[in-house]
């Protein structure tokens, strides 16, 4: 029976180890991230892939840092002959990833070259590609820059944003993975190098990214609100307060106006004038406020806004 290491953390991950344990692959241990406080009350809470390791009945280890700890010498110690990962958010030293008889694989959420690095869905939505896909690829130190051993792509629509492309991501990594494992074991898989000319990165989204340009036109902050929607969430300014924007939709994308001023205020409605276009806002967070939808917002709050106004 095939030892693996399971490594992954967000719940892209855990259709993948649960295959992996219905198919009947023998994982000797599950590597994670460490609980994180969550929430206001800050509640210490396990990562999706531990709950549903400990639902399977797996070991765990979760390092701060895997690099030089008591965790990495216990995990080589496993033998395995195959460590699998899937987002799991830390490097993993060339000592684990020597280890194992079958070398090591990723499943990575992009297709290959374009977009190695920590955020290949949200980047390939904000740069408003028209499809993604998942590649399942050697590892090796450098990142993400492993051999390519299967491809799989699926259209983004307009209706997609970050959460829709990860759950089908997920499944699609899954049944990937499922089909390739065979060969991968078996030592009969082909593997080809990338396109060195082709690679794009990805890095995890930082603050300043999150923030609204309404200098661009009105699709690329269309897809920049859905590419952070539904997590980290795109914001702007009014009046000094920031306002976190979780939705909107395309009205207009050839007005031409001051980018950021309120083009329109109805009862149920928000138009905002962009650098060539106009959104319409459907779903926003002012500063100490709950989420709630533009008509709710109106109704609360629509007295202090007023056409011309601005984002900033």
């Amino acid at each position: 029976m095939t030892k693996i290491i399971f490594m992954g953390t967000p719940p892209f991950s855990v259709p993948i180890l649960t295959m992996l344990h219905e198919e009947g692959y023998d994982i000797v241990g599950v590597v994670t991230q460490p609980d994180r406080p969550v929430g206001r009350k800050r509640v210490m809470t396990p990562t999706p892939v531990k709950e549903e390791a400990l639902r399977l009945g797996l070991p765990v280890y979760q390092p701060n840092r895997l690099a030089q700890s008591e965790e990495l010498e216990q995990l080589i110690a496993l033998q395995p002959d195959l460590i699998v990962t899937a987002a799991y958010g830390q490097i993993v030293p060339n000592e684990l990833l020597d280890v194992p008889r079958l070398r090591s694989v990723n499943v990575h959420a992009s297709l290959l070259p374009k977009y190695r690095g920590g955020a290949p869905i949200h980047q390939a939505i904000i740069d408003g590609e028209k499809e993604t896909g998942v590649t399942i690829m050697y590892m090796e130190e450098k990142l993400d820059a492993g051999n390519m051993i299967a491809k799989r792509a699926i259209p983004i629509t307009d209706e997609d944003d970050t959460g829709t492309m990860f759950d089908k991501l997920s499944l699609v990594g899954r049944d990937l993975l499922k089909e390739t494992m065979p060969a991968i074991i078996d030592g009969t898989n082909d593997s080809i190098p990338q396109d060195e000319s082709l690679v794009t990165f990805a890095s995890n989204i930082t603050r300043e990214q999150e923030r609204i340009d309404w200098n661009k036109s009105a699709r690329q902050i269309f897809n920049h609100v859905r590419g952070l929607h539904p997590w980290p969430v795109a914001y702007t300014t009014f009046d000094g307060d920031n306002v976190k924007i979780y939705r909107t939709s395309i009205v207009d994308e050839t007005s031409k106006g001051t980018p950021g001023a309120i083009a329109k205020l109805s009862k149920n409605e928000l138009f905002v004038q962009t650098g060539e276009g106009t959104l319409s806002i459907l779903q926003l967070q002012p500063a100490g406020k709950k989420k709630v939808d533009v008509v709710s917002f109106i109704n609360g709050n629509g007295d202090k806004w007023k056409v011309g106004d601005r984002f900033e």
